[in-house]
């Protein structure tokens, strides 16, 4: 029970840097009254969109909560638990948003003063986003196991949790997310493309609801996806043990004890739970540090920046796996479940290196997509794509080898712990990723406020370096989403009774085979799931898109002057049309994600909702790779071209490189994002009710 102390107080360390760098970033100059001025109605739009939001999303979480409360097998303590997590992942992804809201006009102001000045306060407004996710994740997950883990519920409690904080982070990814790239795509293409002003201009009506999308998009939606990733793995890994204890304890029980050999059987098996738990705690503790290393001279080169970026996620990785050793060794555990954790630590470093490559505009792979732009909009297309389908084998085989050297070393355990070790150190990576919509802010407010070209430079810099690190944060958060939702089918089969042990070796039922019909049949919905959910999330997009199109172009003919500079923009009529269509758009694949499962597990039973889990997970990873990399790698080409080359900004290769980028928008802020959540609700949803599942062999 001492140890589970250990993680509240770490928690509470993580929620006192976090009151430090708000402190930190307030205290900076918020520049003159016009950026001021903009930046205010940035974050009137943002704090209007997600309270909206928040209200939807409180209906339909107290609706499931008295549905859980009733079913049976189930009862108050999950719809308490469900509620719980629910109200974790909002707090958690409001508090981060309100300071990017607060941290744009600040870094535009610091970036007057110099480049290191403006990404420190960028950074550190990012940084309150991921320690905000990480402190109260581990505090939350601390709570649950203080007052249930004694409880025979408690195998259904603790992924109840997972599922009401998985549920926020859908709503919030594809709310966020067709709200974000409907306004950028529309500003982009009525305001770059069709009327040939430069991006940003005050002139376009829609600047400044494609400022706030960054923000409940890139930082809410993030934060929401990461926090749900973060503490399903700990639920993954701590569900699988008790859970294979009580239901295959002849398997379970020999490798719980040889992982802890020197440990009685109940011992080795509260230290199963304790372990990761405590490995999220040296990963606060890492990224705590990692976020005081970040700092950059005064080129605003991409190299330099990048290796600022790095220096804290690498050292907060090495110092991760340093703690993790020594929470391995006193807890007296097998160094296996070290080299679990080297393996889940070295993938995740290496998907994000993986992504830059394919992203960056600094490689081969990004400045290809540019050339091709010389030759129209058609070929941009066919490059970008190639370069998605091109980047999915490097994580698809780092994660294949970390899952078969998690395995070798700690079974099915050492596989969630390699989850758990790819995302301990969230609370940096999440700050590389949350600095980028601030600074993208930053540079718009720099254009809207009329600032000297110089200042332009610098915060340029600072937003190239943001899609490098957010296409990278989105190439971690699907590596780390596969890792933890495998930890949770293998729960669930567990949990379902998928399996029977015989002679301490697991044996598949017949009705789990290959050759079985109602598997068959879920192994094909489940591929088709993904590519369903997909086309919602894109299509949403392009009516959002219309319509932000249509108001813009509506504003030009009807206010004298504005197409002159002469008169002021409605802002706030294109924030008030995203809001409201994105808040309709995202029910349908939200609805489409949490039936799904329910649906195959009822009609075709328990084993063919397991070949639905796998087969959506396979396809769904394949697809989120290609969309976050394609997008990011369009984005980037057009910042390239941007700089200079191929004829720079307003040429023919810059209007083909637009399109390519409004193409990738929806992929890689939409429907690639959103989908691994999709994946991960999808699985804990499975965990939750295997319950229910584990007696019923289906309708047909």
């Amino acid at each position: 029970m001492d140890l589970i102390w250990i993680c509240i107080i770490v928690g509470l360390v993580g929620a006192a840097a976090v009151a430090y760098f708000v402190r930190y970033v307030l205290r900076q100059d918020q520049g003159s009254e016009n950026i001021r001025e903009i930046s205010a109605a940035i974050k009137e739009g943002g704090l209007a969109f997600i309270h909206r939001e928040y209200r939807t999303l409180g209906i339909v979480v107290v609706i499931i909560a008295i549905i859980l409360g009733f079913v049976p097998g189930l009862g108050w303590k999950v719809s308490v638990a469900f509620v719980f997590g629910a109200l974790c992942s909002m707090g958690a992804g409001y508090a981060g948003m309100n300071m990017a809201l607060r941290s744009n006009g600040r870094t535009c102001a610091a970036a007057q003063k110099s480049l290191n000045q403006a990404l420190r306060v960028s950074f550190r407004g990012g940084a309150v986003m991921g320690l905000t996710v990480v402190s109260i994740g581990i505090i939350g997950l601390s709570v649950l196991y203080l007052v249930w883990h004694n409880d025979p519920h408690f195998v259904a409690v603790i992924p109840a949790y997972g599922t009401g904080a998985s549920l926020v982070a859908l709503f919030a990814r594809v709310g966020g997310g067709i709200f974000t790239k409907g306004a950028d795509a529309g500003s982009d293409l009525v305001g770059k493309v069709e009327a040939g002003i430069p991006e940003d201009d005050p002139r376009n009506a829609a600047v400044i609801a494609d400022f706030v999308g960054d923000n409940v998009g890139d930082v809410c939606g993030m934060g929401a996806d990461l926090f749900e990733s973060y503490v399903e793995t700990v639920v993954a890994a701590m569900t699988l043990c008790i859970v294979g204890v009580a239901v295959a304890p002849e398997f379970i029980a020999p490798w719980v004890t040889k992982l802890f050999p020197t440990l009685s059987a109940e011992a080795a098996l509260q230290s199963s739970w304790w372990l990761p738990m405590l490995i999220m705690a040296g990963g606060i503790v890492a990224s705590v540090i990692g976020c005081f290393l970040v700092r950059v001279g005064e080129k605003p080169e991409m190299t330099a920046l990048l290796a600022a970026l790095r220096r804290g996620t690498l050292g907060a990785s090495i110092l991760c796996a340093v703690f993790a050793f020594l929470v391995i060794y006193l807890l007296n555990a097998s160094l296996g479940i070290f080299w679990a954790v080297l393996a889940g630590l070295i993938a995740g470093v290496l998907i994000g290196e993986s992504t830059n490559y394919y992203t960056s505009y600094a490689f081969k792979p990004t400045q290809e997509i540019s050339q091709a732009s010389t030759i129209g909009g058609g070929a941009t297309i066919i490059r970008g794509f190639a370069v998605g389908l091109m980047s999915t084998w490097p994580p698809v085989i780092l994660i294949a080898i970390a899952i078969i050297i998690a395995f070798k070393f700690a079974s099915f355990y050492g596989v969630a712990i390699a989850a758990v070790s790819m995302l301990s150190t969230l609370g940096v990576t999440l700050a590389t990723d949350a600095y980028g919509p601030v600074a993208d802010n930053a540079g718009g407010i720099t254009t809207m406020a009329g600032l000297p070209a110089e200042v332009r430079e610098k915060t340029d810099a600072l937003d190239s370096l943001g899609n490098t690190t957010a296409a990278t944060g989105k190439g971690f958060a699907i590596g780390a989403a596969v890792l933890n939702a495998l930890g949770l089918i293998l729960a669930y089969g567990l949990a379902a009774g998928l399996v029977t042990v015989s002679g301490g070796e697991l044996v598949l039922p017949p009705e789990l085979s290959l050759l079985s019909a109602p598997v068959l049949v879920g192994v094909i919905i489940g591929a088709l799931v993904p590519t369903i959910f997909i086309a919602i999330t894109m299509k949403s997009v392009g009516v959002t898109t219309g319509l932000i199109v249509d108001e813009v172009r509506r504003q030009w003919r009807e206010i004298p002057g504005l197409r002159e500079g002469k008169a002021r923009a409605k802002y706030g009529e294109c924030v008030d049309i995203c809001t409201t269509a994105a808040l309709k758009q995202m029910l349908a694949p939200s609805i489409m994600t949490i039936v799904a499962p329910i649906v195959v597990g009822m009609i075709l039973g328990k084993y063919a909702l397991g070949g639905f889990l796998v087969s959506a997970l396979a396809t769904g990873f394949i697809l989120a790779v290609t969309l976050n990399n394609a997008g990011g790698a369009w984005d980037n080409a057009k910042k390239w071209i941007e700089s200079g080359q191929f004829g720079g900004k307003g040429s023919e290769a810059h209007k083909a490189a637009v399109i390519g980028d409004t193409t990738g928008d929806p992929m890689k802020d939409t429907a690639g994002p959103s989908l691994n959540i999709m994946l991960k609700l999808m699985s804990v949803i499975s965990l939750m009710l295997a319950p229910v599942l584990m007696h019923f062999g289906g309708l047909i």
